[in-house]
Parts: structure tokens; C-alpha cells; sequence
């Protein structure tokens, strides 16, 4: 720890992994890395950047009235400003630099979408607005809609699913709707070991049991062990296709056979679906549902969880089960909503609906702005030259990190390697936590769980030639650092405004209410969980 100067301001910044000669600064800044205090640290109680006049009549008696001021920091509009500019500085972004998170296609938002989203007529749109008054919306939803219809060989889609894991829901609801409507009741899924980990949660909260199929020695489904499965009580399966050790799954079709011969359906992960838009489409391949990421393939931003949009397309078979409201076209050309479900017309087999509205306008406007900037031509070069760049980036570190599938040929649009080679109490997490003293965003970690110290990397198409080498410069020299045993990146990140946290007693004892210095009891101060 730093021990507070003369003027009673303690320089955390410290923390920063400097040269003995190298002076400290009375600030704590180094440079333009800003040191920056809590909230609570920088304004404190009684506090405020506005003048508020006193109210000139006496408050409603019926009206409960805080008696303790707020517990909130006290701050001017200028000390409030360069607080949240400042944290920022601190943030990761992929206008700073390539995003390498295996299995979430972290590509560029291109601005060209942003500015269509603003433009007045769909930014001002609202959900309670008259039918009539927003035909363009529709339009653009219906497009959107045939877009995602074509792209994928299927008969129809549900907009309305809201992310991934939602979409697999909604594809999970209409296989099961579409089964008690042949008077059966199936309840197991079946979900290879390379799915993604939202398959096995999202079949459980549906109501199915979940059953596990093995992978083979090259990293794909094993159709013989999935065969052996089979039976009138399994209701489908769900496979990520390219699954999640960046490899297509050349058994798809004969996957699919397979389960609608035993009375199933096939449900795919569509998360991995950029490493072959424009270039499969999986309705060809026996696809009964699968969720788009507009995300992760068409560009639309990731925020926090949310506003998301995770549309399904569906096969002839599940089509009439699709949830509810969807956009159609009636017999004068006119687009309608259809929000309530009417026995005997429309779609009255639908299972109910999901969402109280027609999915996220905002990112409907985006991927369609990006598909139609495109075209059927650049959406395959998407898929190619994503596929071209984790091939690069497989190909430049083999020699250096263990590829486990790296015989089986040409990655898709991630390379996977393993901590296998490293020296003797090196990790995937020591190597992650390097990358930040280089300037990256660690790779995905720890995931798939079918590799153990699995690295999953995912450069994207929007990453150059010259970009990809700088990355795979600082990984190849962070591997030969795991490999040679340097002690040094046992303690990274050392650049970073903080150094390595705990990140187990940041998980089970986390630090989230201000309670001032010190801490009570027993509770870390985030200056200990920083230094541990």
C-alpha cells in the first residue's frame, strides 16, 4: 500500500507496476492514466451543483416525506463530468481495439446503422401508437423479417424474442406446443457437450429433462452415441452448429435425419451463425428452430445485457406453433399487426406470446440498415473473411499453444487452444491477464468446458491483416512466457489502474453499498481486493 502524503491524499494509482527509479507522482495520475476516487470519495453530503428555490406552497400532509437527507454524494456538474469521462478512459471498447471474445462475435457497429436508427420516423416510433401510423415500421420489420427467411432456408420467423437464450426459448415453446398437438408428451432434450451453455439451462427451464452427447476425438457430436439416445420420449435436440470448439459439424444433416426419424426436432444455436451467413443455409440441413443474434451477425450493439433482439426462424413443421404478435400482409398488400389469437383465423395454434411488443425496433433498424448495406455478396465475404481471420490467427500460434482440434482441419470463425505446454503452475488466466498489460481485451476463457484451460478466440471479419499481427505478437509472446516458466505473469496485469483482483473474494464477499472508511468488519475495502 501507498502511505498517504503530506497533503492527505493517497496516490492508489501506486498500485502500477513502475520502475524503481521512476518517481511517484503527488496526483497519482501517471500521465494520461488517470487515478480516479469514488463518487462518495470526490463530494459528500450537503452538496450540489443546482440552486433549487424553496417550494412557495407548504407540502401535502398525505404525502410521506424523507426526513434524513439522501445518502448520495454531493457533486458539481463539472466534478460530475470528468468523474464519468474519466471511468471511462478505464473501459475496454471495440472502437479501442479488436473485442477477441470467442463465441460472442464482437464486431464493429459500423455508424452508417446508428445514424438510420435516429432517423425521426423510426427513433420516435412508440408501441401504443395506431397501427396505421406506423406502416414504415412494419415495412422494415417485414423486410428485415424475408431477409432473415432467405438467408436461413426456413418457412417462417417470431421476431419478437428479445436475446439468445430468450430465442431458445421461444424455439423450445413451439417444439413442445408442436408435440402436445399430437396428443404426445416427449420431456428429454438431448445436448451435445460443444452446445453453448445457455442449451442445457434453457431446455431445464422449459420443463425438459436434459440427456448429454459425448464429442468425438475431433471435437464434434458423436452421431452414433446420439442415435443411441433416441426414443419416443426425446422431444429434440439442440446443437450449436459451428459448435463451440470453432468447428462445423459435417453429420448436421444426418443429425437431423436422425431425430425426425424418432419423432424429434432440431433446435440450433444460430449465436455461431456469422461464420456461415450468405454461405449455408440451415434449413437445408434438417433446422427446425433457430435464434439469431442480430449481435453477433448483423452488427447491432452490445449494451449491458440489452436492448437485445433475438429472432426465430422456424421450419414448415413449426411455423403454426410461433408465438405471438407477428407482422402480416393481407389480401389488398396492406401490412397488420396480429397481437391477439383468434380460434379459427390468423394463428390459432400459436403458443401465446412471449413479449408484451414486436421485439426492438431499434435493432431491427440497425441489422437491416447492415444487410442492406451489404447484399447477398457481402454478407458471404462477412462469413469468409471471419472464417479466413481465426484460420490466421490458428495457424500464427500453433507452434506456441496447444491447438487440441487443430488437426481437424480448418477452424471456423474461432480458434481454440488449450494451457497444455505451459509451465508448471501457469494458467489460461495468467496469460488472459497478460493480454491486458498488452492492451487487449483477454480471449474467452475456460470455455468450452469440453478443453481443459480452454483460450477461445474470435477475431471477426472487421479485424486487418496488420491488426490481427499485433494481436497475435503480444499472445505469442505472453505463451512463450507461460512456457518458459517468468514468474512476472503471475502478478499481471501490472499496467492495468488496478492490479490482479481476487476474484473468488470479490464473488463471494462483493463490495456493493458505499458504507464509507473503513470498511465494517470483516468486509474488504476495494483497495485489499484490488492488492490480493
Amino acid at each position: 500500500m501507498n502511505a498517504t502524503n503530506a497533503a492527505g491524499w493517497r496516490p492508489t494509482m501506486g498500485e502500477v507496476d513502475m520502475s524503481s527509479d521512476t518517481p511517484r507522482t503527488f496526483s497519482g495520475d501517471y500521465g494520461l492514466m488517470l487515478e480516479e476516487p469514488l463518487s462518495f470519495e470526490l463530494g459528500g453530503n450537503g452538496k450540489c451543483g443546482v440552486d433549487l428555490d424553496e417550494p412557495e406552497c407548504a407540502p401535502l400532509s398525505n404525502l410521506p416525506l424523507r426526513k434524513a437527507a439522501l445518502d448520495l454524494p454531493g457533486l458539481t456538474e463539472p466534478e460530475t463530468v470528468r468523474h464519468y469521462t474519466r471511468l471511462s478512459r478505464q473501459n475496454y471498447a471495440i472502437d479501442l481495439g479488436p473485442f477477441p471474445l470467442g463465441s460472442c462475435t464482437m464486431k464493429h457497429n459500423p455508424r452508417l446503422n446508428e445514424k438510420v436508427a435516429r432517423f425521426p420516423g423510426f427513433a420516435d416510433v412508440h408501441p401504443l401508437q395506431p397501427q396505421q401510423s406506423v406502416s414504415g415500421a412494419l415495412e422494415v420489420i417485414s423486410e428485415l423479417a424475408d431477409w432473415l427467411i432467405t438467408l436461413t432456408g426456413m418457412s417462417a420467423v417470431a421476431m419478437s424474442p428479445k436475446a439468445g437464450a430468450h430465442g431458445e426459448l421461444c424455439g423450445l415453446l413451439c417444439i413442445r406446443a408442436a408435440i402436445e398437438a399430437r396428443g404426445e408428451s416427449r420431456d428429454v432434450v438431448l445436448v451435445p457437450e460443444s452446445a453453448h451453455g445457455t442449451n442445457p439451462a434453457t431446455a431445464a427451464f422449459a420443463g425438459f429433462k436434459v440427456e448429454s452427447i459425448p464429442a468425438t476425438v475431433e471435437g464434434r457430436v458423436d452421431l452414433e452415441a446420439l442415435k443411441e439416445k433416441l426414443g419416443p420420449n426425446v422431444a429434440g435436440v439442440m446443437i450449436t452448429n459451428p459448435n463451440t470448439c470453432g468447428l462445423f459439424e459435417p453429420e448436421m444433416k444426418a443429425i437431423a435425419d436422425a431425430v425426425h426419424a424418432a419423432g424429434g426436432y432440431v433446435y440450433c444455436d444460430g449465436a455461431n451463425f456469422n461464420a456461415v451467413v450468405g454461405k449455408v443455409r440451415p434449413g437445408d440441413l434438417g433446422v427446425d428452430a433457430m435464434h439469431i443474434n442480430l449481435h453477433k451477425t448483423f452488427s447491432t450493439p452490445h449494451g449491458g445485457g440489452g436492448p437485445g433482439a433475438g429472432p426465430v426462424v422456424l421450419s414448415e413443421a413449426l411455423a403454426p406453433y410461433a408465438p405471438l404478435p407477428f407482422v402480416t400482409r393481407d389480401a389488398e398488400g396492406q401490412l397488420r399487426l396480429v397481437e391477439e389469437e383468434t380460434a379459427g383465423e390468423d394463428h390459432p395454434n400459436s403458443f401465446g406470446r412471449m413479449v408484451a411488443f414486436h421485439g426492438q425496433m431499434g435493432m431491427f433498424t440497425r441489422a437491416l440498415a447492415y444487410i442492406l448495406s451489404h447484399g447477398a455478396d457481402g454478407l458471404r465475404q462477412v462469413a469468409e473473411d471471419a472464417v479466413l481471420n481465426a484460420n490466421y490467427v490458428l495457424r500464427s500460434l500453433e507452434d506456441v499453444l496447444n491447438a487440441p482440434f487443430g488437426s481437424s482441419g480448418p477452424c471456423m470463425h474461432e480458434a481454440l487452444f488449450s494451457d497444455k505446454g505451459f509451465a508448471e503452475g501457469f494458467s489460461t488466466l495468467d496469460v488472459a491477464k497478460g493480454l491486458i498489460d498488452e492492451g487487449f481485451h483477454p480471449m474467452t476463457v475456460y470455455f468450452p468446458l469440453v478443453v481443459h484451460g480452454a483460450m477461445l478466440v474470435e477475431p471477426t471479419e472487421t479485424e486487418s491483416k496488420a491488426g490481427l499481427d499485433r494481436f497475435i505478437g503480444s499472445l505469442r509472446s505472453l505463451a512463450e512466457r507461460a512456457r518458459s516458466g517468468d514468474e512476472t505473469l503471475h502478478s499481471a496485469p501490472h499496467y492495468a489502474p488496478r492490479r490482479r483482483l481476487d476474484e473468488t473474494l470479490a464473488a463471494r464477499k462483493p463490495v456493493l453499498v458505499w458504507k464509507g472508511q473503513p470498511a465494517s468488519p470483516g468486509q474488504p475495502t476495494l483497495t485489499e481486493i484490488g492488492d490480493r
